[in-house]
């Protein structure tokens, strides 16, 4: 088989922490370690091609035929056992992935919006790519996009960027929006602030054929089993994108923006 046909359903998995006893706040979005081993065992049995987000965008803007049946593993926010455990749980299984890390979290001193939680540091982000990891970038203080004013949106989407690619030393060209909340300002915001891609959620697998400005992405909760798993890598169990927004997710961000604009920016979807 060369390449992957145009109707390929890709699963691209989203991770928040992987730990044992996680804050209240994040838990319903944390794996254990040992659920973590067994959906990464599923995932390299699979007989998928694992990429980052930077390889999958590359083949969609270029046309390139996709390798055999690709899947995607990413990592949302910056938690402190990405750069540890979770990072070397990848490695030893030959696994790339990509993390999306929020700045204001991982940096001492910076106000943002995530309730408190065990995070890595800016300083350790390099080591990340040590470990064949890609990093993107998931703003400053992990905001609701699309219910900022432009000016403080470009704020966010560019003071992220600069910070990781301080670090780093090199362009950081992926973005995820948090909570996976954009809207077509935000899309071409994102465009404009130099990024080449943007990952959203959607609870849906990816295809040839998905938006670069809003990759779907399935979140991964600590009810899922490997059975899950194992049906995302069938490319099953969950709807295909791309698709229009349904009427209440367009209702659903016009009541978030009249709240914003009532109570100021918050963390909660």
């Amino acid at each position: 088989m060369n390449g992957a046909p145009a109707h390929t359903r890709i699963p691209v998995l989203l991770y928040h922490p992987v730990m044992d006893d996680p804050p209240s706040w994040i838990a319903e979005f944390t794996v254990t370690p040992r659920q973590f081993a067994s959906h990464l065992d599923v995932i390299t049995g699979s007989g998928r091609t694992p990429l980052t987000v930077g390889t999958l965008v590359e083949h969609l803007t270029a046309g390139t035929p996709l390798p055999p049946r690709p899947v995607v593993l990413t990592f949302d926010d910056g938690f402190a056992d990405l750069v540890g455990p979770t990072a070397e749980a990848l490695a030893s299984r030959g696994l790339p992935a990509t993390a999306y890390l929020t700045t204001g979290a991982i940096t001492p001193g910076r106000p943002c919006l995530l309730p408190p939680a065990p995070m890595m540091t800016l300083s350790q982000v390099p080591r990340l790519e040590q470990y064949g990891m890609e990093v993107g970038a998931h703003t400053v203080t992990h905001p609701q996009l699309d219910t900022l004013a432009p000016n403080v949106l470009r704020r966010e989407l560019r003071e992220a960027k600069t910070a990781l690619e301080d670090v780093l030393g090199h362009e950081v060209i992926h973005l995820a929006y948090p909570h996976g909340y954009n809207s077509p300002a935000v899309r071409r915001a994102a465009k404009a602030a130099g990024y080449a891609s943007a990952v959203a959620v959607r609870h849906a697998l990816s295809s040839r054929t998905d938006e670069l400005f809003r990759l779907a992405r399935l979140i991964v909760r600590r009810g899922h089993t490997t059975a899950d798993v194992e049906a995302w890598m069938e490319g099953t169990g969950a709807r295909s994108a791309p698709y229009p927004d349904s009427l209440p997710t367009v209702g659903w961000r016009l009541y978030r923006r009249g709240r914003a604009l009532l109570k100021g920016p918050g963390f909660a979807g």
